[in-house]
């Protein structure tokens, strides 16, 4: 470790605006390479924030015990994982593209790629997107984490509201916010409270009026998408070139994979109630010449990516039951290491993904067994896998293979050749910048500018999934609820009128909560 990534991680709170800055000037070279033609249409502007509402925060992390109560790591301190721009620590000495990576700094992670972003503008006014570096995730650990804050959670981000409307308010108010958008480290569950009530969990971050226009790249979407995307979370393979890039795929594709299918997670709930993941534990002790068990109890996968990659390249199928919440990182793990993803539910991934897995194609590369066929019916697993030719095993793989790329975070600073071929960071640029012109096209038309669900050209012609038990029904007793969660509120926020419809957003978040519980009760805890 060099000694800037020492002082990083030892006082990142004076360290990192510096670098930034630094790093913003650098920038200019991969700028120029981009020309005018290239740009049109996606000239991006970086707001430049006060520190305390992103670099700052860095230096409070540990500042929250019960966090690394919950995680149950080993590791009581997550400074270090601040090294690399939110890369973390190399996963070894010898590692050029292996890192321990956090989730939790995904926000730091694309700041820092931002700044080499090639189509970046000094002019807001000549911007068609402003990137907002706000870590979102880390301001709200004391709202999550610290209990004397509980009660205070709906002022997660009201200081940052209170700042755009202040600072150059021209920004903000040119398109009401819907120019806007920011990466969120964290499920959009977590900060989807409403401000004027009382929490259990979570924060109102999303639920402010202020926050209805902007677009937010979260680690995983609710039922009804308002204001976000899901994006991969960060997996733990940074590759710098492009040599190195494809190194790892012929790796992936020559591997012998005498295991048939590999679970990683962690162990069984002691609850008693039946749940997919139980399930799943007990066929793979049953069947332990078909399957291989990955124990991830106590965080022990979180930061150490060889307990659980070398397993995952020489197995075939990798299985992702839902946990705590529908989406599981793994899954983007087990997609590096060419191993075909079994799904329980379609919330899992094809209802999240829609612009890094193409939603058409799911059953091109994985594989779907409902939870309730094994929870309770008895549908061994194994089964199912065995059934599945040779030839079309074969042909999932590589096309499991294929989507590697879309779910990869190349480092920073990597070649020219290794960025001519678009990741997860600039698929998701994409599609938040189609996400912005359609809104600022409509809002131009005087139209309503939140479509939010279906609103992607692509994504509409990807639209093939059934609906869920209920849907229909949900659709035909409450149409104007369920129309309000996909359209919600149209007004600026910063001093703009509210939406008449914005009532109905409440009771529609409560429609999503109580979807998310009944979820919750089919999973059962500990999934």
């Amino acid at each position: 470790m060099n000694a800037l990534e020492k002082s990083v991680i030892a006082c990142p709170s004076m360290a990192l605006p510096f670098i930034f800055a630094f790093l913003f000037l650098l920038s200019g070279d991969f700028r120029a390479a981009a020309t005018a033609a290239e740009c049109e249409g996606r000239w991006i502007y970086i707001r430049e924030l006060p520190s305390r509402f992103n670099t700052d925060l860095l230096a409070t992390c540990d500042d929250f015990p019960l966090l690394f109560e919950l995680r149950e790591q080993q590791e009581k301190s997550l400074l270090p994982f601040i090294a690399n721009h939110g890369l973390g620590p190399r996963a070894h000495n010898r590692s050029h593209s292996w890192y321990r990576t956090d989730p939790l700094f995904m926000e730091l992670l694309f700041h820092r790629r931002m700044l080499e972003y090639p189509c970046l503008v000094a002019d807001p006014a000549a911007a068609d997107a402003v990137f907002l570096p706000y870590y979102a995730a880390i301001a709200a650990l004391p709202f999550l984490y610290s209990p004397d804050q509980w009660n205070s959670s709906a002022l997660h981000g009201r200081d940052l509201a209170d700042w755009l409307r202040r600072d150059r308010p021209g920004i903000w108010s040119r398109r009401a916010g819907h120019d806007h958008f920011l990466a969120v480290a964290g499920a959009a569950w977590d900060f989807d409270n409403d401000p004027a009530q009382t929490t259990v969990w979570g924060t109102a971050f999303l639920g402010l009026p202020e926050c209805y226009n902007l677009s937010a790249l979260t680690l995983e979407s609710r039922a009804w998408p308002l204001q976000e995307h899901a994006v991969p979370p960060p997996t733990s393979f940074h590759p710098a070139t492009l040599g190195r890039f494809n190194a790892w795929l012929a790796r992936a594709r020559r591997s012998r994979r005498p295991a048939l299918m590999l679970f990683a997670g962690g162990a069984a709930s002691s609850s008693g109630r039946p749940n997919i993941a139980s399930s799943i534990r007990a066929e793979c002790e049953l069947r332990r010449d078909l399957c291989d068990i990955v124990d991830c109890s106590r965080g022990a996968c979180a930061h150490d990516p060889g307990r659980f990659m070398r397993p995952m390249i020489r197995a075939r199928f990798c299985l992702h039951p839902p946990g705590d919440t529908p989406t599981r990182r793994s899954t983007f793990d087990g997609i590096l290491a060419g191993c075909i993803p079994v799904f329980f539910e379609e919330a899992s991934a094809a209802r999240q993904f829609g612009w890094h897995l193409p939603r058409r194609r799911y059953s091109d590369f994985s594989v779907l067994i409902p939870k309730e066929e094994v929870v309770f019916r008895g549908r061994r697993i194994a089964d199912v896998l065995e059934a599945i030719p040779r030839a079309r095993v074969r042909r999932m793989r590589n096309a499991v293979l294929e989507l590697a790329p879309a779910v990869m975070y190349r480092r920073h600073g990597s070649s020219t050749a290794l960025r001519a071929r678009k990741d997860a960071f600039d698929l998701a640029i994409e599609g938040v910048l189609r996400r912005i012109r359609r809104r600022v096209q409509a809002m131009e038309q005087g139209t309503n500018p939140l479509v939010l669900v279906g609103e992607d050209e692509e994504e509409q012609h990807q639209q093939h999934l059934q609906p869920r038990v209920g849907d229909a029904a949900d659709s035909a007793i409450y149409p104007n609820v369920l129309s309000v969660v996909r359209t919600g509120s149209t007004g600026g926020g910063f001093g703009g009128e509210p939406n008449p419809e914005n009532s109905m957003v409440a009771f529609a978040r409560l429609l999503c909560s109580c979807k998310l519980s009944c979820w919750c009760l089919a999973s059962g805890p500990g999934d």
